[in-house]
């Protein structure tokens, strides 16, 4: 019995080694420089990283007086147009990062890994670096080896000095746009001019600066490798229906190098001219199959179908496919599933519940505390009178002037100021005193309703129900 599980394990073993015998880990020993081609995908990936134009221009977007966007920490308030977020929101802010998770892991469950590939913040950095570093020393792999390994000369450091240079700027001012989102850009620039730089943001700066300068000029890859905790969730959010880059391999093997004078019907469409692992920015062989590289920007099948088009063949060898679809021939991928049904619903209903809560948003806030020391005052007339502390919190940019009336109550008046002024973005506190008559007090406690008036057509009054207090 003990030989069998022995037999048994061996030939698990021996079977896994020979499906990964050729695979090829990058552990940071070597240094990838992607070959640039153009095609199809390599411009949807330029299209993709205009979305982060938003990143650099967003925080000198004015509105009225003030910036349009802005975290304000220090004040604990964040800033929407005319609209002003504090803490008491927050659950806007986390069901908003809640739908984004959740709508990655839809795009994930339906095309894999394009947001790495296309958006994410390291493959757009490392694209832009790795654009500049071929432009100072070389396009093709065999240009920057020759560089790099020649003597040093005066053309040599210019150019060297000249890439880390970009390289610098492209972080200094990735950090300073981070930093833009959480204080006044305009006053952050003055103070950089100044070099006056506050210690909260020049650590910021700092920070991002030097982040970006290392992550997307020296470890690359690594960070999609062993940094990125999306690339170890990723495999847990696809399955055999997902559509991923594929390599044919019933049509594509058994490779050999194009040969036009000795062609064998043997031989598969694929030629092994490794120009697929050229241009892919993880240095991964696409071809072994589906690896923990792979980030799914399908710039191996822009590679491979210029090569099916030189050789005259039909272009497709390595294709967005799913695992059915390469596999099976005859099935197709499909996105009605239940996987792909149940994130489609949790993001419809956390995107309604969203776009409900930002639609009936207040931009007021009115609480009436009533005093309990003492519940009540018995004045000289026989007229009851209670204490109530109003608080009203003005989330927008203008003074509010506010009517106060209470009504519910027969007899109920004000005894204080009925107008109310609440200023821009503060808490305004008023404390007043309502008075009834003791003849029109039947009980203990009765209902007390307060309604602001707010001088302005464009918003709702503010109301709150209280309780006024007398004698048993």
């Amino acid at each position: 019995m003990t030989d069998d599980v022995t037999r048994n394990e061996n030939t698990v073993e021996q079977q896994i080694n020979h499906d990964t015998i050729d695979w090829q880990t990058n552990t940071g020993g070597l240094h990838i420089v992607a070959k640039r081609l153009t095609g199809r995908f390599r411009q949807w990936k330029w299209l993709a990283m205009l979305s982060w134009l938003p990143f650099f221009l967003g925080p000198y977007l004015r509105w009225q007086d003030h910036q349009a966007i802005l975290f304000d920490l220090g004040q604990r308030q964040f800033s929407l147009f005319s609209l002003t977020l504090y803490p008491q929101d927050l659950w806007l802010l986390t069901l908003t990062l809640l739908f984004f998770a959740l709508l990655l892991a839809l795009i994930t469950s339906l095309l894999g890994r394009v947001f790495c590939g296309f958006v994410c913040f390291q493959t757009v950095w490392t694209d832009i670096y790795t654009l500049i570093e071929g432009k100072c020393e070389g396009k093709t792999p065999h240009q920057a080896q020759l560089f790099n390994d020649g003597a040093w000369t005066i053309n040599k450091l210019s150019r060297k000095i000249l890439k880390h240079a970009a390289w610098l700027m492209i972080a200094f001012l990735t950090g300073v746009s981070f930093t833009a989102w959480f204080m006044d850009a305009y006053q952050l620039w003055h103070h950089i001019v100044q070099l006056k730089i506050p210690l909260p943001a020049l650590i910021s700066i700092m920070t991002v600066m030097i982040g970006t300068y290392i992550f997307a000029g020296f470890m690359r890859e690594q960070v999609c490798f062993w940094l990125c905790p999306y690339a170890r969730l990723q495999s847990v959010m696809v399955d055999r229906d997902t559509l991923l880059p594929h390599y044919d391999q019933l049509r594509g093997e058994p490779r050999a190098k194009l040969n036009r004078n000795n062609s064998s019907s043997q031989q598969g469409s694929c030629v092994d001219c490794h120009l697929c692992v050229a241009v892919c920015p993880t240095g991964i062989d696409i071809r072994q199959g589906q690896q923990q590289g792979c980030i799914t920007c399908g710039l191996c099948i822009d590679a491979c179908d210029s090569v099916m088009d030189k050789t005259g063949q039909e272009t497709g060898l390595i294709r967005y496919a799913s695992h059915n679809e390469i596999h099976q021939a005859s099935a197709k991928s499909s996105w009605m599933r239940p996987r792909v049904l149940l994130y489609a619903s949790i993001v419809l209903i956390i995107l309604t519940g969203l776009i409900r809560g930002l639609a009936t948003l207040s931009p007021t806030e009115f609480n009436v505390l009533h005093q309990r020391q003492p519940l009540f005052v018995q004045l000289s007339d026989g007229s009851i009178q209670n204490h109530y502390t109003l608080k009203i919190m003005n989330k927008t940019q203008q003074v509010m002037q506010i009517d106060l009336q209470v009504s519910g109550l027969e007899g109920a008046r004000l005894k204080t100021p009925t107008l109310i002024t609440a200023l821009p973005s503060k808490m305004t506190t008023v404390n007043v005193f309502v008075l009834v008559p003791e003849q029109y007090l039947s009980a203990a406690m009765l209902p007390l309703t307060f309604t602001g008036h707010i001088r302005d057509e464009d918003m709702t009054d503010l109301s709150y129900q209280s309780v006024f207090v007398g004698p048993q």
